[in-house]
């Protein structure tokens, strides 16, 4: 979990415990890149699904199910296991990447850092998913006001299982401390840093598998074409009924 820094952000989680912004996620249509990004890939021969989607923006491949590992665990056991992960004979997983950029160690604001909310967008895969792919907003305003309108993880595009009651690791060990990492949480869109590991599962975070490169093979229409393909099916539909009544 997350280094709480007032009492204020401790007030703020546990209220979130009870209402979560995943009750509200859905695909959207519109919102965020996704539609136009995001190209379906099929893992195990069957081409009617997809298990995994290729980011024609950052050039890797993320598997569909945002929880395959099924479960927390802490930063040593989730590289151990996208390490040794093989989807239908396919290796090479690993976790998403950070990149500090350049400010000291972990910079946490509310606006283009590499840390906390709204940041800068190379700083780290999935805050690009966050942002710019799903069109998400952090629980924080550029200006550190909370909550806004509309925050939280409201759009998963045509992933699933998107968890948002822990962050999600990278593989980046956090620069100012070799016991912590950093991670992603998908609930208020921050990214910050954890322990490795703790007593219990305190520190245990979720584990998102993604490869560098596109894998896989095309599978059913693109979601951008899915919902323009529904789009032109109810136009055709409307059209055809006008001619009826007329």
């Amino acid at each position: 979990m997350r280094w709480l820094r007032s009492w204020a952000d401790a007030a703020f989680f546990i209220a979130a415990l009870g209402v979560s912004s995943l009750a509200n996620a859905a695909p959207v249509s519109g919102q965020g890149t996704w539609e136009a990004e995001l190209q379906s890939r099929d893992l195990d021969g069957n081409l009617a699904t997809a298990e995994a989607y290729y980011d024609t923006a950052l050039g890797i491949t993320w598997l569909a199910d945002v929880n395959y590992a099924a479960g927390r665990m802490d930063w040593y056991e989730a590289n151990t296991w996208v390490g040794t992960l093989s989807f239908n004979g396919i290796g090479g997983w690993r976790l998403p990447t950070w990149t500090d950029m350049g400010a000291y160690d972990c910079n946490h604001s509310f606006s283009g850092t590499d840390c906390g909310y709204n940041v800068d967008l190379a700083s780290g895969e999935m805050a690009h998913v966050f942002y710019a792919t799903l069109g998400n907003l952090a629980y924080y305003d550029t200006s550190g006001t909370g909550a806004q309108p509309g925050w939280g993880l409201t759009n998963t595009g045509p992933f699933a299982n998107i968890q948002v009651s822990h962050g999600y690791w990278t593989s980046v060990t956090f620069p100012g401390n070799v016991y912590s990492a950093i991670y992603f949480n998908f609930d208020v869109g921050e990214q910050y840093v954890a322990a490795k590991t703790a007593l219990g599962d305190v520190a245990d975070q979720y584990v998102w598998p993604v490869h560098s490169g596109d894998v896989g093979v095309p599978a059913i229409p693109e979601p951008g074409t899915v919902w323009l393909c529904g789009a032109g099916l109810a136009v055709v539909i409307g059209a055809a009924r006008r001619r009826k009544v007329g």
